[in-house]
């Protein structure tokens, strides 16, 4: 490795790219799918809501985080971005990428949508039949589930829900009561459609689409609701909130109770971002930044409407099968009957969504119902609603099985769901542990221990992504099924510490955070540094979501000196900067957009000709390597291995039709086939032989 004297300047904070500027960036990679051509159109337009409700998530969670970070006074991060100035940079890029969404959805989207027949219609588009039409169904559907209130000192500003719809109104003359009008809020409910479809006008069944916005229809009739009054104008607007629920977990004897109280309140916690409608007066605006206490740099003023992300129900609603992604069956396991004979034979390897969840199932569905399994533990952190994985292990239970679940009560935005399927589990005698405090469980790990005859084999699911069936058609992970004694213990040890009070614990194959997986990733990559210092091949390509743990950049910084080849597939945000002169000309850093979500985490380190191949649950990432219990596991059959290091590395290295590079300033641009290349999508690639 490097000496003290040069590990210095590698803390220069200009070798440091920013993780919420970043994740802005990520999201106009997003957007590009929307603007692509090639794209199927219905597609299109789900890419399009896709980076919309990306960007309320990040305003939710890193937009909070960001705003209680100068109301503090925090310090810099290791990019050196003062807070205040981080805040100011992110909205102007996030205002950046808002016009963007508008630009790509009216001069792009609407007009190729109109063009297919699936119309979505502006006020002054309307037929005077769907005018009527429209009126009636305001007053019969609408009208009644609405509360408009005055605003004046026996009515204060009422509490807006986040990112739900509003209209503020600007009304003039006096009421029944003699009450001055000036300003009204329109709240509407979370009960009424905000996308309307219209009636067939030329009875031709799907052949003519006609939608508006909900939005666009409370603008147009507001009046409706304030009779004897003039309506100068209606605005819509959105307010966003924080949403990160904060839990003192050692002062509290009860974490499941602490977030039910948690979760009453968190539509109404620190508002950080107004959506409005750009024709608003400006002391409209100015009183609405003064009531949620926002200054003027949270203010997003919207032509068109606030929740342009709703338009993603055009998706479901029109069946146009020629306007979206070709459908495929995932492969499925050929002449497996019995899950445990499958993997006593050999380790078991799923590339989902290419390889169907079903196998996962079908092992959990024959453990729950086998007089020969003994105990069945399971780490859930995101399950989905009527899970199939919850019901089997409540019918293991039943059957009188040992199961024992770890439930992550503090995975973000499902904190509600899993407090709901901790309740079920325990109601049918299933022991739930809700992890340690102060550390998320993010680890995907299943154990299921077998009586086969005289001894106890234990059989062993570790994945990459959760135990949800909806996101493993959606999201590409890799699923590892083994029946392996070393790694069966290292599973039971960690499930043992996760449920009682343990040391350490010494594992034989698996690295563990917080006490292994970090330390593991920087001797790995200590390693191929000694390896190319002694001039011998240093390699490390390696595939995450997200990077920005300070000292595995160092440490790939100095072994990128050292003369190691280093590719980085990096999702979203990547604190690192490839390709600086002397400090990281052997690092190439790419992001991948496609069909899928890219999730799977992979990690392969050349080893001098003895390559090592880890799948991971974790990213590189401070919260994952430091303050969460997560697992990276070996493939070790060789043919399993490289099919990892085929389809999950080598593979999105040759894109160059999603893919994007990163250069040594921070930006993206494109990958495109050279003069002598071959268009070619990695993803496309694995779901050739799947198309039907």
């Amino acid at each position: 490795m490097t000496s003290d004297s040069t590990i210095l300047p590698l803390r220069d904070s200009a070798l440091y790219a920013n993780r919420e500027l970043g994740q802005l960036d990520f999201n106009f990679r997003v957007l590009a799918q929307a603007q692509d051509p090639a794209v199927p159109l219905m597609e299109r337009l789900r890419y399009l809501c896709i980076s919309c409700t990306n960007l309320d998530e990040f305003f939710e969670i890193r937009g909070g985080a960001v705003r209680h970070a100068v109301e503090f006074g925090l310090p810099a991060g290791m990019d050196g971005l003062d807070p205040s100035v981080l805040l100011n940079r992110i909205h102007e890029r996030a205002a950046e990428l808002v016009a963007a969404q508008y630009r790509c959805f009216y001069d792009e989207l609407r007009p190729a949508l109109a063009e297919a027949g699936i119309r979505l219609l502006q006020r002054e588009q309307w037929t005077t039949e769907q005018r009527a039409w429209l009126r009636q169904y305001f007053i019969d559907e609408i009208m009644p589930v609405l509360s408009p209130l005055g605003l004046d000192p026996a009515h204060p500003f009422p509490k807006i829900l986040n990112k739900s719809l509003n209209v503020v109104v600007l009304l003039e003359g006096r009421d029944a009561f003699g009450r001055e009008g000036h300003l009204a809020i329109v709240r509407a409910p979370r009960s009424l459609p905000r996308i309307i479809r219209l009636p067939d006008a030329d009875g031709d069944g799907d052949a003519l689409h006609d939608f508006v916005f909900l939005s666009s229809v409370l603008s147009e009739f507001v009046r409706e609701l304030f009779p004897g009054m003039h309506v100068k104008s209606a605005h819509q607007f959105r307010v966003t909130r924080n949403s990160e629920l904060i839990v003192d977990e050692d002062d509290m004897d009860n974490l499941a109770l602490a977030l039910r109280d948690e979760l009453l309140g968190r539509g109404y916690l620190r508002a950080v971002r107004l959506e409005i409608d750009e024709r608003c007066p400006q002391d409209v605006v100015d009183s609405l930044l003064a009531n949620f206490e926002l200054p003027a740099n949270a203010v997003y003023k919207i032509n068109g409407p606030v929740n342009l992300n709703r338009v993603v129900q055009v998706y479901d609603l029109v069946k146009r099968p020629e306007l979206k992604f070709r459908p495929f069956q995932p492969r499925l396991l050929r002449d497996v009957d019995c899950m445990f004979d499958a993997i006593r034979q050999g380790d078991v390897l799923l590339h989902h969504p290419f390889d169907a969840f079903t196998p996962v199932l079908e092992l959990i569905q024959q453990a729950a119902h086998d007089p020969d399994v003994l105990a069945i533990k399971q780490t859930l952190y995101r399950t989905g609603k009527d899970s199939l994985i919850v019901d089997q292990l409540i019918q293991a239970a039943r059957n009188g099985k040992d199961v024992t679940v770890v439930v992550e009560l503090r995975a973000r935005f499902d904190e509600e769901a899993n407090l709901g399927l901790a309740d079920r589990l325990q109601d049918a005698g299933v022991q739930v542990v809700y992890g340690v405090v102060n550390y998320k469980t993010h680890a995907k790990m299943l154990l299921i221990v077998r009586r086969e005859g005289p001894l106890l084999q234990r059989y062993v699911h570790l994945g990459t992504g959760n135990y949800h069936s909806g996101t493993a058609r959606a999201y590409t992970d890799f699923s590892l099924m083994t029946a392996n004694p070393q790694i069966g213990n290292d599973v039971h040890l960690i499930f043992q510490q996760l449920s009682g009070l343990a040391a350490p614990l010494t594992l034989a194959r698996l690295l563990q955070s917080p006490f292994t997986l970090h330390k593991g990733v920087l001797e790995r990559i200590a390693r191929e540094a000694a390896l190319a210092q002694a001039g011998k091949p240093g390699r490390i390509i390696a595939k995450i979501n997200a990077l920005n743990e300070p000292q595995v950049v160092r440490a790939l910084y100095e072994a990128s000196q050292a003369g190691v080849a280093i590719d980085l597939i990096v999702r979203g945000a990547c604190a690192l900067r490839p390709g600086i002169a002397g400090v990281s000309d052997n690092i190439r850093v790419r992001s991948v957009v496609g069909r899928f979500l890219e999730h799977h985490r992979v990690w392969w380190f050349g080893n001098d000709g003895n390559p090592e191949l880890y799948c991971s649950s974790a990213d590189w990432l401070e919260r994952n390597l430091l303050r969460r219990v997560e697992t990276a596991f070996p493939i070790l059959d060789p043919q399993l291995a490289e099919r990892v290091y085929r389809e999950g590395l080598l593979n999105y290295l040759a894109d160059n039709q999603n893919a994007w590079q990163m250069g040594a300033d921070g930006h993206y641009h494109r990958c495109t086939p050279g003069p002598d290349e071959a268009p070619f999508s990695a993803q496309l690639s694995l779901l050739e032989d799947l198309y039907v």
